[in-house]
């Protein structure tokens, strides 16, 4: 990801990152970009502890491997917000002042929590497949094959990630004041090994996870169409070719679909600007500021407070709404409590049964 850009008194170009040489008279901007990182913080912090809390109560005995993938998503998420109160001091500071160690772990950090992200989305709409369409030999319903998926996410995102964490340095640039300017960038040994990396991250991480989970629940969204048709049609059931899909299934699609596309949305423009800031190593006159690479950072980490948001209220959302009217002081409405038992009687019976084609 190293890139151009010219620094004062500097006979190289380097990309800062989250370095900004704006002068002195930017303090109401800084105050701006401290808020908005503390708010997405405090934000992503809340709902992501929030999400856990309510997998756990409603799981007390034992997590379903569906659960336990949006658990780790929800994991990772806190990972990736760690970064945003080093930024912030990087954004009042502007030069470099959090030493080499921090450097070299800031980006890996953010890269390795984003990238079990989206191994965690791919994951759960794989699981989802399987589940629905109840193949009992799924080696996700194994707790052993559950933990070993787990642990070959973050093991392998560590190991795709690392050339960050080595790579990533403090680079010391002479002023036109004849003061030292220090910046965390990106130097990678060659050009050649920067592209590899680039164009590998994007395909690996971003578009084969990508139509993993299009693919995966483009299928889920076919079992149940199937499955409409053939009720509605009033065909006989097929004890032999059946596919069971029920409410509880059906609820939790439409969370992740959520997910899915608010995960895409909102991680696009960085995968773009990392692909651009590339470019500017044959393209001088690309111009990508701080500013607007911080802005950029700043919407993608909104997606770790949007997540949990997501999924709660569109998995949760009688739980979501009993929670809040207690924190409010509202009762409870008469009967709430007897459709949640009713509910949780129902997803004690058999799943509904579809003919499908």
């Amino acid at each position: 990801m190293l890139g151009s850009r010219n620094t004062p008194g500097g006979n190289r170009s380097y990309f800062p990152f989250f370095s900004d040489f704006r002068g002195h008279n930017v303090t109401a901007l800084r105050v701006g970009e401290s808020s908005a990182l503390a708010s997405i913080f405090l934000l992503a912090l809340v709902g992501n502890v929030w999400g856990i809390c309510l997998l756990v109560r409603r799981q007390q005995h034992r997590l379903s491997a569906a659960n336990c993938l949006v658990l780790n998503l929800f994991c990772a998420d806190l990972l990736f917000i760690t970064s945003i109160p080093f930024i912030a001091v990087v954004r009042w500071t502007e030069s470099w002042e959090l030493g080499n160690f921090v450097c070299h772990m800031l980006f890996y950090v953010v890269s390795l929590s984003g990238a079990v992200v989206i191994l965690s989305l791919s994951a759960v709409s794989l699981e989802r497949v399987v589940s629905i369409a109840r193949l009992r030999h799924a080696a996700f319903r194994r707790r052993k094959a559950l933990a070993a998926a787990l642990l070959f996410i973050w093991g392998f995102a560590a190991l795709a990630t690392l050339p960050l964490c080595c790579f990533f340095t403090v680079v010391r640039l002479p002023a036109a004041a004849g003061e030292d300017i220090h910046i965390c960038t990106l130097v990678w040994p060659t050009i050649a090994g920067e592209i590899v990396w680039d164009v590998t991250f994007a395909v690996v991480f971003f578009l084969i996870p990508g139509l993993i989970i299009v693919f995966s629940y483009s299928k889920i969204l076919q079992i149940t169409k199937a499955s409409r048709r053939s009720l509605n049609a009033g065909l006989a059931y097929s004890e032999n070719h059946q596919i069971r899909v029920s409410q509880q299934d059906y609820k939790l699609f439409r969370a992740l679909i959520l997910l899915m596309i608010s995960f895409f949305i909102m991680w696009s423009p960085i995968m773009i600007t990392i692909i651009l800031i590339l470019v500017q190593n044959y393209k001088q006159d690309l111009s990508i500021l701080p500013s607007v690479f911080f802005w950029i950072v700043l919407f993608t980490f909104a997606n770790s407070a949007v997540n949990p948001i997501l999924y709660n209220v569109a998995h949760f959302r009688r739980k979501c709404e009993e929670i809040l009217l207690c924190c409010t002081g509202i009762p409870l409405r008469h009967g709430a409590g007897t459709e949640t038992t009713a509910r949780r009687s129902n997803h004690e019976q058999p799943h509904l049964s579809f003919v499908t084609k």
